[in-house]
């Protein structure tokens, strides 16, 4: 059988800087037709840089990579041009939903195989993938299971292979896993000690949600349940620290479990503006409580954000706590005049307690817990609440535009509010069975 692909003693090493490093060392192997390879290994073990040199999108500092005996390392210039994609010139040169993104995004209602949807509260990434591709798939066999910490921490060690063993052995192998008896829905609910209540539910967003608007009071930066009797406006620099308002104590243990929106009443100095909201815990010291999150190991406990020139909906897809953005046309702003903007909040989950507030932070760029630090890094970003991905490309944001004076309106007129899901706490019965709590 003729090989497809040979790799002879393959390495690759960049340069960074005044560093050296060696993604990849010593690779030797030979793919033959119709055999696959699967490329496993923790993030920055060279898995990309091996696929780039066998996609022939990259050369090898040393050794040699075959396909059909045709030398890849030897390719010119111009032909591993032609073999890349520069994707972040594609999303600048595609900023609204068209055929490019039409081609890339999955038919999920085309899904009728048995589905389990695992997620994690706090991936800047999936998140919304996950909860959405439940919702929207129409296998008639689904489950949504939702855990916290990292994402590897969970799925990929005892807690999560386990869930997956009795799903797979369940469908595929036809052993009695007590799969048939799984709930619909199974979460992970936050506490503020690290620990997490598992609970089994029937649906989402749960349907005993009591779901309950929070104010936004910019001449006392409160959250309330009312709406401001007064009228205010407060500007602030669209690159600064924004704004940030925050409930009184709560009376009692409060959880705040499902997807959540906010109506905001907005004018920019400029055609055009972002917003970034961020939900925060605040103990009864007024200090953040951090949680794990999947990508950073301080993080919030939910965020959303939108750009006031795609601030159209569909009213066909949209529903109170979940306002759906085409994102098919731009709307800019005229300078100074008031306008609402929908944000969607991805799904959290949180169990508030009695003495801690509740607070959102409104600002043009990612949230930033404050503080000198010294903070976690990865890749050479800075984490601190938002994770390793941050909205800071010039071509996207250029400071022209998004670099003016955002000014948030509440009042009779302009009520400003986050809607949040509310579950009723759980009367007698038995206690629930808790995990951890982990170190953070």
């Amino acid at each position: 059988m003729t090989p497809v692909y040979e790799l002879t003693d393959v390495s690759k090493v960049y340069r960074a800087g005044a560093r050296t490093v060696e993604a990849v060392a010593g690779v030797s192997l030979t793919v033959a037709d119709g055999e696959w390879i699967a490329i496993r290994g923790r993030t920055g073990h060279g898995k990309s840089t091996l696929l780039n040199l066998l996609g022939g999108l990259d050369r090898p500092t040393s050794g040699q990579v075959r396909l059909d005996g045709s030398d890849l390392g030897r390719l010119s210039d111009g032909e591993l041009k032609n073999n890349r994609a520069d994707s972040p010139a594609d999303l600048i040169e595609h900023p609204f939903f068209d055929a490019f993104y039409r081609e890339r995004t999955a038919r999920l209602q085309d899904i009728t195989v048995p589905l389990l949807s695992a997620g994690n509260w706090g991936h800047d990434l999936h998140t919304r993938g996950n909860f959405e591709g439940y919702a929207v798939a129409s296998s008639e066999q689904k489950w949504l299971e939702v855990h916290g910490l990292e994402h590897f921490a969970e799925f990929y060690t005892d807690y999560g292979v386990a869930l997956q063993k009795r799903f797979f052995g369940h469908f595929l192998k036809g052993e009695d896993t007590g799969w048939d008896r799984q709930p619909p829905v199974h979460l992970n609910v936050r506490h503020v000690d690290g620990s997490f209540e598992l609970r089994a539910e029937q649906e989402w967003p749960l349907a005993r949600t009591a779901w309950t608007e929070f104010h936004l009071d910019v001449q006392h930066a409160a959250l309330s349940p009312h709406v401001p009797a007064e009228s205010g406006s407060a500007p602030f620099d669209a690159l600064g620290a924004g704004l940030t308002f925050t409930t009184g104590p709560f009376a009692e243990d409060t959880e705040i479990t499902g997807p959540a929106a906010a109506r905001l009443f907005v004018a920019s100095s400029t055609a055009d503006a972002d917003l970034f909201l961020t939900l925060r815990v605040l103990d009864p010291d007024g200090a953040d409580v951090k949680f794990v999150a999947a990508l950073d190991p301080a993080g919030v406990i939910g965020m959303g954000w939108l750009r006031a020139s795609h601030r159209a909906l569909d009213p066909e897809r949209s529903l109170p706590y979940r306002p759906y953005h085409p994102h098919q046309s731009p709307q800019p702003l005229t300078p100074g005049e008031v306008v609402p903007l929908d944000v969607e909040i991805w799904p959290t989950s949180v169990v508030v307690p009695a003495g801690y507030r509740l607070a959102v932070t409104v600002q043009g760029r990612d949230f930033e817990f404050p503080g000198e630090g010294p903070w976690p890094a990865t890749y050479g970003v800075e984490m601190k609440g938002h994770g390793m991905f941050l909205h800071d490309d010039p071509d996207d944001r250029p400071a022209r535009v998004f670099g003016g004076t955002t000014t948030l309106v509440s009042g009779p007129q302009h009520p400003s509010h986050l809607l949040l899901p509310v579950i009723p706490l759980a009367q007698g019965g038995s206690p629930q069975v808790r995990r951890g709590p982990y170190p953070r």
